[in-house]
């Protein structure tokens, strides 16, 4: 068995991965206080024991962070509780990846760990649409070049955004209206935002496929990929655990190095 850990922005999440497989998952919210490796240790000890799961038979554990200021903390957390190695994924462990773009330093590991895990799972080139605290669109050859990406904020990133900097308008639910005229406040805004996203991903996908002249296959992944229900169509595929697995494929390529 492995454990892949993903620190993102809005949420810790840890998978449990039995043959290649993520068979359990513990999804934290992100916190980065004085308080937080306190934080960590507790809760992921408590959903340990609610998983029954024996350590003992760990055999490889593997984290990615874009939060630098929790990769120690979690790090020194998860090392203590299964007494093992805690591997840090870096991209340029997997031999076969190319970045080409301006400053390869900049992009996201989670970003790269969507494209290696969409190409190695399709053989095939991929535009993947993470629907996470921002929504990204990872362009990937078949041959592992990532040719770039494109970043909006989130869904949640942009509802909170109109609530914070706006006097009257109130915090909404992530539920698509049936209709786009909204009758009321709420439904306004779920209409602009949802309604908007929809047609934001469509003219995304169109475009990258124009630009470049082919045709790739897209991939849904993020915690809000399921929202969008009109456009799911659109994806080849659609799996919240793409990045899980893209983090254990890199993290196995460090054991080889």
């Amino acid at each position: 068995m492995e454990i892949v850990i993903d620190i993102g922005n809005s949420n810790v999440v840890i998978g449990i991965y039995a043959e290649a497989k993520c068979v359990d998952l513990i999804r934290l919210k992100t916190i980065n206080d004085r308080e937080a490796k306190l934080y960590y240790d507790l809760r992921i000890r408590e959903e340990l024991l609610d998983l029954n799961l024996v350590i003992e038979n760990i055999q490889g554990i593997y984290l990615s962070s874009v939060v630098p200021d929790l990769t120690k903390s979690i790090s020194v957390v998860i090392a203590s509780i299964f007494d093992k190695k805690v591997n840090v994924v870096n991209p340029m462990a997997f031999k076969k990846l190319k970045l080409s773009i301006d400053n390869p330093s900049e992009i996201g590991i989670d970003l790269v760990a969507n494209a290696i895990a969409a190409v190695t799972r399709f053989s095939k080139a991929c535009v993947i649409v993470d629907f996470g605290t921002a929504l990204t669109f990872t362009t990937v050859t078949e041959s592992f070049e990532i040719l770039g990406v494109a970043i909006a904020p989130g869904l949640k990133t942009s509802m909170s955004a109109l609530h914070n900097e706006t006097a009257q308008l109130p915090e909404v639910p992530l539920i698509l209206p049936s209709t786009v005229i909204g009758k009321n406040t709420t439904h306004a805004i779920q209409s602009g935002v949802l309604w908007g996203y929809v047609g934001l991903v469509k003219e995304m996908l169109l475009r990258i496929n124009e630009e470049t002249g082919y045709k790739f296959l897209p991939i849904a992944t993020g915690g809000l990929s399921s929202i969008l229900s009109p456009i799911a169509d659109l994806f080849h595929d659609i799996d919240i655990n793409l990045t899980l697995d893209g983090i254990r494929i890199m993290g196995r390529n460090i054991d080889k190095n």
